[in-house]
């Protein structure tokens, strides 16, 4: 018998009592095939090792919505060098219960240091962007990086073997020498080992929400630029900036 996949998959939030510290933890294997399922709907392909970062950096991310309220939209840029010269986006809300993130190796500007820029939007609020330079080559040291210098607080990130992650946060009065020196084998086992409790449980699943009807705009802006195109071929390709989607589109679509 077939076991049906999930759509979405479920983050847990667990507070770890007596060491004052929030555990955020998730098997991402539903959000994964969403993201290779998008990469095959629009013939897409990552390099190896884009594609593993890129992973990483939707889960971590993943969590850390988790951590945040629910109203907020939160967006991270890495603009990095190491180890070789790339820029991984991902975005997404807990409100839309999605995620969504792309890698770019073409055409990337080349840092004088590894860069974080993260995004947090919030209805009826200024937007708030932070400027993280980093340190370290894996998604966990950026991440941890990114959580010192802007979150102002210490946080560890673990990957746990297949397609398990781990995030964990100081809260005020941490365990701040406990939480430094876990490693993945004590995060695995924490239930064992601490005293546990499961505050909640939210659900994402990768998806943009990009359609060609929302390009159209941005492109009818713009079509004096695609003038020639359109005359020639009768239609311009438009990819989304968020996830590479790409959409053809023609003239009497504009014209409409």
């Amino acid at each position: 018998m077939n076991t049906p996949v999930q759509e979405f998959n479920t983050v847990e939030s667990v507070f770890v009592r007596s060491r004052n510290c929030l555990l955020l933890r998730a098997d991402f294997s539903p959000l994964f095939v969403g993201y290779y399922l998008h990469l095959a709907q629009h013939k897409l392909r990552n390099a190896e090792q884009e594609d593993s970062t890129l992973k990483h950096l939707l889960a971590f991310f993943s969590l850390h919505l988790v951590a945040r309220p629910w109203q907020e939209y939160h967006a991270w840029t890495f603009n990095v060098r190491h180890p070789r010269l790339a820029n991984f986006f991902v975005s997404g809300s807990p409100m839309s219960e999605s995620v969504v993130g792309r890698a770019f190796t073409e055409g990337v500007r080349e840092p004088d240091q590894d860069m974080l820029y993260a995004q947090n939007l919030r209805q009826g609020k200024e937007p708030q962007t932070s400027v993280v330079p980093l340190q370290g080559t894996t998604a966990e040291e950026w991440v941890e990086c990114f959580y010192r210098r802007s979150e102002q607080r210490p946080a560890r990130a673990f990957y746990l073997g297949g397609d398990s992650y781990a995030l964990i946060t100081a809260q005020p009065g941490a365990d701040h020498d406990w939480l430094m020196e876990l490693s993945a084998a004590d995060v695995a086992k924490i239930d064992d080992t601490e005293e546990t409790k499961r505050l909640e449980t939210r659900r994402f699943t990768f998806s943009c929400g990009c359609t060609v009807d929302k390009l159209l705009p941005v492109i009818s802006s713009m079509q004096a630029d695609f003038a020639d195109e359109l005359s020639e071929q009768g239609y311009v390709e438009a990819s989304c900036p968020r996830c590479g989607a790409t959409y053809r589109i023609t003239a009497d679509m504009l014209k409409k």
